[in-house]
């Protein structure tokens, strides 16, 4: 794939020190220079520029010879509990465990209602099938994505025991009015963090807390892709409940505190030494990829603030925005012939979510009510995610932003 050069002294500084901008009309036809491929996700340039940190990790844990639960875990464990401001951290093997181990933990019996998002990854919601339990879906906002709090109080039923808030694409929730909500009527907080992890909320008063540290429970992934992702899987239950964090610990480890004595039904769900070896040396960087990432939404936000037809991602008050992905509405584009023009130029991009939970053919078991969540169909209907990580360079960017706007406009 080649672009053309750049005259680098007509490049502009238009706001982010970080990252430089320059308008299209300023490039040159001089010669042509070859552009890394773009990746949705691109980890292994990431990896290379720590990988004599990682590699060293994990042969320290290879020549301990200690996988399970060794001191790599225990260290990452202390680091993450300290990064997040929780009281209590549990690793486990995934994001979707950590949501299982934190439902079953908190005593929900088949039935039980639980409201969550229908704009959605799927796992969020698999758990409360799998433990047969009731999902109740429910509006999220336009703008943030994030669950809507007007719709929460309207679906709150006798049996509705724990609301799901899921801090989407790495914009945060409306938590503070979630959790008054929660508090009125006696409800748990599950927040699913696995695409915000690192990001800030800001209350009212002031103070600031990490998500996943704010609800009852809050649940996290270290799927590669992550912001803080693993070589393989991995996840973390976070709580500043004592009581809760011993029982979660022992679910995780098939019910038992005391080897071979069982106290309750649990599962197997670990985190490897090798992963939080790795994930330990991620985390002292993750300040870092979120500012990565932060720059390069700010290029794209740059160069589609004058289309009318491109509405790029809202960041409410507040919230800080980690830009797990970044998400544009379309307004009278067809958005299945963009998808496949980017594919024609190279360039990855992904539809964030195209079928949302209250249409899945997995919950038809459950005999649930015909809802209507217009700002959800509209939204699956509109929605497009660019390339987003730490290791987009000014060509890419500038070469992604283009070919939409050259498709947009023509």
């Amino acid at each position: 794939m080649q672009i053309n050069t750049i005259n680098l002294s007509n490049i502009q500084i238009i706001s982010n020190p970080n990252l430089l901008y320059f308008d299209v009309d300023l490039l040159c036809k001089t010669r042509p220079i070859v552009m890394r491929p773009i990746q949705m996700v691109d980890t292994k340039q990431q990896y290379l520029k720590i990988k004599a940190e990682v590699d060293a990790a994990i042969h320290e844990v290879l020549d301990t010879a200690s996988y399970i639960n060794g001191k790599a875990v225990q260290d990452f464990t202390a680091s993450l509990n300290a990064y997040q401001g929780a009281g209590f951290t549990i690793p486990c093997a995934n994001g979707t465990d950590a949501l299982q181990i934190a439902m079953m933990a908190l005593d929900l019996q088949p039935g039980d209602e639980v409201i969550t998002p229908s704009f959605t990854y799927i796992a969020t919601t698999e758990v409360v099938a799998l433990l047969k339990l009731k999902p109740v879906f429910v509006e999220v906002d336009p703008y943030t994505f994030c669950l809507d709090p007007e719709s929460v109080k309207k679906a709150i039923t006798p049996k509705t025991k724990a609301i799901v808030p899921v801090h989407l694409y790495g914009h945060a929730a409306p938590m503070e009015e979630i959790m008054a909500i929660a508090k009125e009527h006696g409800l748990f907080v599950i927040e699913d963090n696995a695409q915000a992890i690192g990001c800030d909320y800001r209350f009212a008063d002031g103070t600031v807390q990490k998500t996943g540290s704010i609800g009852t429970v809050g649940a996290t992934s270290f799927y590669p892709s992550k912001n803080l992702g693993a070589y393989g899987d991995g996840g973390a239950i976070f709580t500043n409940d004592a009581e809760l964090a011993h029982k979660m610990k022992m679910i995780a480890n098939h019910g038992q505190q005391t080897r071979y004595y069982h106290e309750m039904v649990g599962c197997n769900s670990r985190l490897d030494s090798i992963q939080a070896a790795i994930l330990n040396i991620k985390l002292r960087e993750l300040d870092n990829y979120i500012k990565a990432r932060q720059s390069a939404a700010a290029f794209y936000d740059a160069a589609f603030a004058d289309n009318e037809k491109i509405t790029t991602p809202f960041v409410a008050e507040y919230s800080k925005h980690v830009y797990h992905q970044y998400t544009l509405q379309l307004k009278g584009v067809n958005r299945d012939a963009l998808n496949a023009y980017l594919a024609e130029k190279k360039i990855p991009s992904m539809i964030y979510y195209p079928v949302p939970g209250h249409k899945q053919k997995m919950f038809s078991a459950f005999n649930l009510p015909e809802i209507d969540l217009k700002v959800t169909d509209w939204l699956t209907e509109r929605v497009i995610s660019l390339p987003m990580h730490t290791e987009l360079d000014i060509e890419q960017l500038s070469f992604i932003s283009n070919s939409i706007l050259n498709f947009i406009n023509n």
